[in-house]
């Protein structure tokens, strides 16, 4: 049950004796016999009398557990420290091997080769390595110290946490992915299922099952993605398996088997919902196939560049290193461009952590603020770039637009996800009042990015299709609307950025003004096709979507502009209203 803390009493002391046991034995007994002061009579003995060590372990942590839950000391806590030592343990010794293995095995393979005279290549055999490595201790020692620095240092291992816990967490936050068809698919095909076997259930065991399965008595520490008990079994389950598997010599991924204790965890704790499932089962089958091909590319990888170095020799070990370098860097000014994508999105965390309601508006309101600034910059350049591509006849600066706003999509429909997290989150009475604003405000937004592409898919057509540019006499007009229009974009922007609804209203009036000067250059394009000029007749009609939808995009935004205003008014402008009817917005 989610509601474990009144039902600990005696429970809890065969949880943590069970627990502390668990990792007796696998982090020293079967970790033990690998020891360097190990003599084979003590291996002998333990191995004889596992079940007694075993045994005894487990009465007296049971005793230990009780006394301390009677002490009033959370024993989970020590479960959760107990279990992240073992987990540290099983890390570092896994960790270890498959960090100075293979290089010590190459310095092994020389130093014998050097020794036995350096003769005869061919005819040279590595039975030395079949006995046990015998690795000096200052090769552990300057391993294991770069392996923490590594580690204390690498925000890359930060961010493999924050994935996991991101992907277990009880709480619906921001999902780190987003939806896949198989991801769809598999969560579709749950769906059928368990509404197949909900059919057949008797009702009295669904009703002791929903009374022990209700998420909503969830009791997890204050800022915690889950509570104790699942953050117990993750960090135990995960120690022993690891120690298991690194103690019978199996090549396992530390963060591998992490990970996926975590999701099993979290998929029977019911942190999957009807709302998450779908991103989060896409990160998993993302996670999961990015290790399967990395699995595969440093297979084939490895081979092509010992096959590389063998025929090339050493200058192409040195351009090898090289390129390495260069990967490595590029790699790095990567993740660090997109760490700071993340973190300039602090102020979502804040709100969603924010327990007075009427502070999250206020914070809620900064926050589409920022995003529709954001926003109106992006379709500004946007907008600049697809009629300087247009009328220029560049074809790269309209594909590098398409793609730019594919990818601006996706920030959309994830900025939309979070604002209504945090929608909710806000008092109800302001909720109701401001809900229809702030879905105006997003739902133009789309409208304009959907307009943005419309334009560009068929202006790239035409210029990629090597087509009559635009004419002179339609550029002419043309030019000095577009500047119109990008100035309306910047100014919104600036309107929005102080909060003023006197300049908010002029350049509504504004928009006005240029959809009637779109509309009046549409008439000049019919006027043209009536004429039947047949050598420029494909480019009018591309020219004269873009008109279209420019009229479009200026009358979304003076939309966007409206919705952006009553979003800022003060809620005293609304609960003077005596009627309902007051709060609907007017069609424009």
């Amino acid at each position: 049950t989610f509601e474990y803390k009144s039902r600990l009493k005696w429970k809890i002391a065969l949880f943590g004796g069970l627990a502390c046991t668990a990792i007796v034995y696998f982090m020293l007994l079967k970790g033990i016999k690998d020891l360097s002061f190990m003599t084979p009579e003590l291996k002998t003995w333990i191995d004889s009398n596992t079940a007694l060590i075993l045994l005894i372990s487990f009465a007296a942590f049971t005793v230990i557990m009780q006394i301390l839950h009677w002490c009033h000391v959370n024993v989970l806590k020590v479960v959760v420290l107990l279990g992240t030592f073992s987990l540290a343990m099983a890390f570092a010794g896994n960790d270890l091997v498959n960090f100075i293995g293979i290089p010590l095995t190459s310095l092994d393979s020389y130093n014998d080769y050097m020794s036995s005279g350096g003769g005869n290549l061919h005819g040279f055999m590595m039975d030395s390595l079949n006995s046990s490595a015998n690795t000096p201790l200052y090769f552990l020692v300057g391993a294991g110290m770069i392996m923490v620095v590594s580690l204390t240092t690498s925000k890359k291992a930060r961010q493999v946490t924050q994935t996991t816990v991101g992907l277990s967490s009880q709480s619906q936050g921001d999902e780190m992915f987003g939806s896949s068809r198989l991801g769809r698919s598999l969560v579709r095909g749950a769906i059928n299922t368990f509404s197949w076997i909900d059919d057949r259930l008797p009702q009295g065991l669904k009703r002791v099952m929903s009374r022990r399965l209700d998420s909503s008595k969830a009791q997890p520490e204050e800022g915690a993605a889950f509570d104790l008990v699942r953050g117990a079994v993750n960090l135990m389950l995960a120690g022993m398996l690891i120690a298991w598997g690194t103690s019978m010599k199996l090549p396992l991924s530390t963060t591998f088997v992490t990970f996926m204790v975590a999701m099993g965890t979290s998929l029977a704790d019911k942190a999957w919902g009807r709302e998450s499932a779908v991103f989060r089962i896409t990160g998993v089958i993302s996670v999961i196939g990015g290790w399967f091909i990395t699995a595969g590319v440093a297979f084939i990888g490895a081979g092509i560049v010992v096959c590389l170095m063998h025929l090339g020799g050493v200058p192409v070990m040195i351009a090898g290193g090289i390129i390495s370098l260069v990967l490595l860097v590029r790699s790095n000014i990567r993740f660090r461009n997109k760490a700071k994508e993340c973190k300039d999105d602090t102020l979502f965390q804040t709100i969603l952590n924010t327990t007075d309601r009427n502070e999250v508006w206020r914070l809620l309101r900064i926050y589409i603020n920022d995003k529709q600034k954001s926003f109106l910059q992006f379709a500004s350049e946007a907008y600049s770039d697809i009629t300087s591509g247009f009328v220029n006849d560049n074809a790269k600066l309209l594909s590098r637009t398409s793609k730019s706003l594919s990818t601006e999509k996706d920030v959309l429909k994830s900025t939309r996800r979070k604002m209504t997290l945090c929608l909710r989150n806000v008092a109800p009475d302001t909720a109701i009042e401001k809900s229809t604003w702030f879905h105006l405000s997003n739902n133009m937004e789309m409208a304009i990015l959907y307009n943005l592409l419309h334009i560009t898919e068929v202006c790239k057509e035409h210029v990629d299709n090597n087509f009559r540019p635009l004419p002179d006499s339609f550029r002419d007009r043309f030019n000095p609307l577009c500047k119109q229009i990008i100035e309306v974009f910047n100014d919104s922007i600036a309107a929005i950025d102080n909060d003023d609804p006197e300049a908010i209203d002029r350049i509504r009036r504004r928009c006005d003004r240029i959809k009637d000067e779109l509309s009046l250059r549409s008439k000049d394009v019919y006027l043209h096709l009536r004429e039947g000029d047949a050598a420029n007749l494909t480019v009018a009609y591309v020219y004269l979507n873009v008109l279209q939808e420019s009229r479009e995009i200026i009358s979304s935004l003076r939309k966007l502009l409206r919705a952006s205003g009553k979003l800022n008014l003060p809620l005293a402008y609304y609960r003077s209203f005596t009627h309902p009817e007051a709060l609907e917005p007017q069609r424009s």
